[in-house]
């Protein structure tokens, strides 16, 4: 796609089209311009994919690819992140309470009230299924990838690597100054190989200490208990998942991830407890990119299973 016409929504960096085959939209918020894709006929079902931290639109290329020839796929860039602006702390808060305020005024302004299919993945959990329970928004399918809408799992010690990051002054600085949380990301949240220009475009739009402020603000941003900002409605989300116990839903987990593991999945499983479920015991944190072409294919062929007759056959599926 060319670069879009606007030079002021223009970003220093974009990945290269054959990786990235998307054109770009901008929705103006009270802060910051959100970036999000918005490819597929604009009459089919809406399919909306959330991601997460350091992750943005990228992370769900593939599945774009797979479902944009029968579905209408959106999928923002949260602001911080991605190829949406990135103001600093006086223009913009950097709380889940602004991230799932954001996302509704994304969907008011493209699907209001349509029935869609939420992909989530890392903190798209939790802005996801915020915004989805908060807006009473109609779901009739969801895809959870290595996330939650929930407490920290009684059974889970919070990562260190995440309590230095977030919780320490050398973390936050080495976060800032060296890119360590997108980049460390980017060499562990693997574990199967990818190329060099795969693992620049998720590390490609955090090429700056004002660039990375997002990457930061996310994981100080992590509500562990009461009292911090955000637990009051991570805690609400949790109670509402009730209402999804009879939704369809898949579950795709990578069982290296560090973070989003096992007790994160048992936790899922009681909550979605008629959720169709597979363990990826070879994948990681970053389980679209693990999982390769297959898992793309399967997500494709549930997410079809809603599909109207008239459009073009979903790929890979």
């Amino acid at each position: 796609m060319p670069a879009p016409k606007d030079a002021e929504h223009a970003h220093a960096y974009r990945p290269p089209e054959h990786l990235y085959p998307f054109e770009s939209h901008w929705l103006d918020l009270d802060g910051g311009r959100m970036h999000y894709l918005d490819e597929g006929p604009r009459d089919a079902p809406p399919v909306l994919m959330v991601h997460g931290n350091p992750t943005w639109s990228f992370y769900y290329r593939n599945l774009v690819n797979a479902l944009r020839g029968r579905f209408r796929c959106i999928v923002p860039d949260h602001i911080g992140c991605g190829l949406s602006d990135k103001p600093g702390d006086d223009d913009y808060p950097y709380t889940l309470e602004r991230r799932i305020a954001d996302l509704g005024s994304l969907m008011d302004h493209l699907a209001p009230d349509q029935p869609l299919t939420l992909v989530v993945h890392d903190w798209g959990g939790m802005i996801g299924f915020g915004w989805a329970t908060g807006s009473n928004a109609n779901i009739d399918r969801c895809v959870v990838l290595n996330t939650a809408a929930f407490p920290l799992p009684e059974t889970k010690n919070f990562p260190l690597a995440l309590w230095f990051a977030g919780r320490t002054k050398l973390g936050a600085f080495t976060v800032r100054a060296f890119n360590a949380f997108s980049g460390g990301a980017a060499r562990l949240g693997f574990k199967k190989p990818v190329n060099a220009e795969v693992r620049a475009g998720y590390t490609g739009p955090y090429d700056s200490w004002d660039n990375r402020i997002a990457t930061l603000r996310f994981v100080q941003d992590i509500p562990l208990k009461p009292g911090d900002s955000g637990y009051d409605i991570v805690e609400r989300t949790e109670r509402a998942l009730a209402g999804f116990a009879d939704t369809p839903a898949l579950v795709e987990w990578g069982m290296k991830d560090f973070v989003f593991d096992a007790h994160f999945l048992r936790r899922w499983e009681s909550l979605l407890p008629n959720a169709e479920v597979h363990r990826h015991e070879d994948c990681g944190h970053y389980i679209l990119e693990d999982g390769g072409p297959e898992l793309v294919a399967r997500i494709a062929r549930f997410i079809g299973e809603r599909a109207p007759e008239g459009h073009d056959a979903v790929a890979g599926a």
